[in-house]
């Protein structure tokens, strides 16, 4: 079923949560994990699926994901027929929590969906972190008649966290809700949608065109055919800094890393050649990521660092995050800290956060 499929993510939405972060690009183009985008994890799932083509929809400060996903090379998406789209999205994007699928955004982009034979499409947002097969799902939606089909994972506590919630029975939604307590299905910003409903969609609500699509799926329970899927994996949700910091810290597990990046579905990204990381006589490395072009001098633990980041010697990085061409000179300091892209940290110095609320080093910053 995935050649009738097209896909569809949503990077046009952002958070003031994340401050600095994404200052100047999206939530789906956040650096994870020493190597990766947010972005991947969506576009590798699909194209691990067998879909062929897939439409981002960018932000108005488009250049980050431009920059990282080219022509889909990566992704076996630079092809004749399909392929990547890049979609212009709305100059403003969203930025009400939970809102990542606003209409407008499909509406400006009608004719990607017109020009397609494709029966469905699959939509998903770009700020969660699995890795999942979605052909059960496709074979699932298939079965049950088409219409809309929402994916889930049951969490265990859901008090006090930010989401959308599915009420279901068997295989159908009953309610979805903005908040649950306890035990409960979080939808994981990724459903199946007819394309003719979608389309329908588009018509039905062109007058109010900033609504989210996942309330017209609420206003409609009762007459839409909505099923539920389940996924069991592992989900890292990136809703803040907060969530970033603790999402990066859980691929130090085995279970994780093993899991995300270990099975035969490959995490695609765009591609970059260094050198192996380097490690001077008196370095130590503990429970840590240290990917190709890094140089180490100095400790690090329970840290992830990106490409071509330094360490000088005598400086310590404890449970942090240093992104790209990063350099922590000799002697100094970090603890719980998110240094973006090309920070300098000067000799002697020593930034600390705590795990909840981790400082954030702004790109280009020198200390």
């Amino acid at each position: 079923m995935a050649g009738r499929i097209i896909g569809l993510i949503s990077c046009n939405y952002n958070d003031d949560s994340f401050g600095q972060l994404t200052a100047a690009r999206s939530v789906a183009s956040l650096p994870f994990g020493g190597r990766y985008r947010l972005l991947d994890f969506a576009l590798s799932n699909m194209v691990n699926a067998g879909i062929r083509t897939i439409g981002l929809v960018t932000p108005y400060f488009y250049r980050s994901i431009m920059d990282h996903v080219g022509a889909g090379k990566e992704w076996s998406l630079d092809r004749k027929h399909g392929g990547l789209f890049l979609l212009p999205g709305s100059i403003f994007g969203p930025k009400a929590e939970q809102s990542n699928f606003v209409l407008r955004d499909i509406t400006k982009n009608r004719s990607y969906l017109e020009r397609t034979q494709a029966e469905t499409v699959l939509i998903c947002g770009s700020s969660k972190i699995f890795n999942m097969d979605f052909r059960p799902m496709f074979a699932a939606h298939e079965a049950a008649g088409g219409g809309i089909t929402m994916l889930y994972k049951t969490v265990s506590d859901a008090q006090g966290q930010s989401g959308t919630y599915l009420e279901v029975s068997g295989e159908m939604v009953q309610s979805v809700t903005r908040e649950a307590a306890g035990q409960a299905n979080c939808f994981m910003d990724c459903f199946l949608i007819d394309r003719k409903l979608l389309l329908n969609f588009c018509e039905w609500y062109r007058n109010f065109s900033h609504i989210d699509l996942t309330d017209i799926i609420i206003d409609n329970l009762d007459t839409l055919q909505v099923q539920a899927f389940p996924f069991e994996g592992y989900l890292g949700q990136v809703r803040n800094i907060s969530d970033y910091m603790r999402c990066s810290q859980d691929l130090l597990k085995l279970e994780v890393r093993q899991e995300l990046f270990g099975s035969a579905r490959q995490i695609l990204t765009k591609i970059e050649d260094n050198t192996p990381a380097k490690y001077s006589g008196e370095t130590v490395v503990r429970n840590s990521l240290v990917p190709t072009g890094c140089f180490i001098e100095g400790t690090v633990e329970n840290s992830i660092l990106f490409r071509g980041v330094r360490v000088g010697k005598g400086a310590v990085v404890r449970n942090s995050v240093i992104m790209s061409k990063g350099i922590v000179q000799p002697g100094a300091l970090l603890e719980n800290v998110i240094c973006d892209k090309f920070v300098t940290i000067s000799s002697g110095n020593k930034l600390s956060g705590t795990p909840g609320k981790p400082l954030v080093i702004p790109k280009n910053s020198e200390i």
